[in-house]
């Protein structure tokens, strides 16, 4: 594939490069699959109102995201076992964002540990934080993010249970991931990926094995894993950490108006319309669906972002459309950086600003911040 044009092109070419374990994990959904695939369906469904005869010279894309400024409304979204989509894959797309102009994530199920970011990458980048029973090592990972120079922490709340993700179960992904003869023979058609996973050092979840008590390897972390993960959370949980934090504040997961609510009275500097890139509640709706009921009910009291679906620049303008002040791309990056590394994750950025430009203009506008539901052709959009 000699010519990258879209984010699709990138999908492809990362599904030949990336064993399947691997690419199944970041491009599937759970149970049925029907949440992740409405995701990009209902923002295909909104159509644009095109707007010509107008002056579209000195156009600008840039805005602001919690106070920082960003060259577009996108962030990398955190995703978890990127580090294994392209050896050393946080590092890389960390160097992309902020070559780019825009803010990268850090999950906290990252191959490459938020030290590494601040080592190699060395600008501020945003940490997720899911809840875990140890609070002593919640306690003990938010002071590493404060030292590793992150800007803001991103709280992740749809994760108390792990959703039916009938694909990681039938390739054996699990850590460590099960050595199948089915997966083997795969990696013998990899020899690109096999290679950089054998020129790296970092090949566990870096932010936990040897900094957690009891997890010292990929064994023991799955049973820690099993145990942590907290099924009790509660908003008292998120006044907690946003009390240890103390910097901007951002929660992740929000679907529904009452917990919106919830959000803004919790004081978090901004949410993240998010059904967790359709790997969670299947049968919930799209994440563009959701977003405009909970504009309305809090878009007043702090920003409202959204993921899910973004695989172009036409749907991050759908979303400022409908309100949202920000968005977050987690498998446009992926796709990127299984298929090229570094310069994937930069392509994917180009193409996403690009069409988010172009489409701009036909639709008669020169600043982001002129623009709003009016470009959207009425009846193809949700209300709120």
């Amino acid at each position: 594939m000699t010519v990258i044009t879209n984010v699709e092109d990138l999908r492809l070419l990362a599904r030949r490069r990336v064993p399947r374990m691997f690419y199944d994990y970041a491009d599937s959904g759970s149970w049925t699959e029907g949440t992740y695939r409405a995701n990009e369906a209902d923002f295909a469904a909104i159509k644009l109102r095109q707007r010509v005869a107008v002056n579209m010279e000195n156009r600008s894309t840039a805005t602001r995201m919690v106070g920082i400024d960003v060259k577009m409304p996108v962030a990398i979204a955190p995703v978890g076992l990127t580090g294994m989509q392209h050896a050393d894959g946080e590092i890389l797309a960390a160097r992309a964002a902020h070559a780019f102009g825009v803010p990268f994530t850090l999950s906290t199920m990252s191959i490459c540990s938020m030290e590494d970011i601040a080592q190699q990458v060395g600008s501020p980048f945003w940490f997720q934080l899911y809840m875990m029973r140890d609070r002593d090592a919640m306690a003990r990972m938010i002071e590493r993010a404060r030292a590793a120079g992150c800007s803001a922490l991103v709280l992740t709340l749809d994760l108390q249970v792990i959703g039916q993700r009938h694909k990681d179960l039938k390739n054996g992904l699990t850590a460590p991931p099960r050595p199948t003869l089915r997966n083997l023979l795969n990696l013998l058609t990899k020899p690109r990926w096999c290679l950089g996973m054998a020129g790296t050092r970092r090949r566990s979840f870096g932010n936990l094995v040897g900094h957690v008590k009891g997890v010292s390897d990929m064994s023991s972390l799955a049973a820690w894993t099993n145990e942590q993960f907290d099924p009790r959370l509660s908003w008292d949980d998120v006044a907690w950490v946003r009390e240890r934090w103390g910097g901007k504040f951002i929660l992740k997961g929000i679907m529904d108006a009452e917990d919106a609510r919830l959000a803004a009275a919790s004081g978090a500097d901004a949410l993240v319309v998010s059904n967790h890139g359709g790997r969670q509640l299947d049968g919930a709706p799209s994440s563009i669906q959701a977003l405009p009921a909970i504009v309305a009910e809090v878009g007043s009291r702090l920003e409202v972002w959204m993921d899910g679906g973004i695989r172009s620049g036409q749907d991050v303008l759908k979303a400022w459309a409908l309100g949202a002040r920000g968005t977050m791309i987690g498998r446009a990056m992926v796709y990127g950086l299984g298929a090229m590394g570094q310069a994937g994750v930069t392509r994917a950025l180009q193409i996403i600003h690009k069409e988010l430009d172009v489409t701009m203009a036909f639709c008669g506008h020169t600043r982001l911040e002129a623009v709003d539901r009016s470009i959207l052709l009425p009846g193809t959009f949700p209300q709120g």
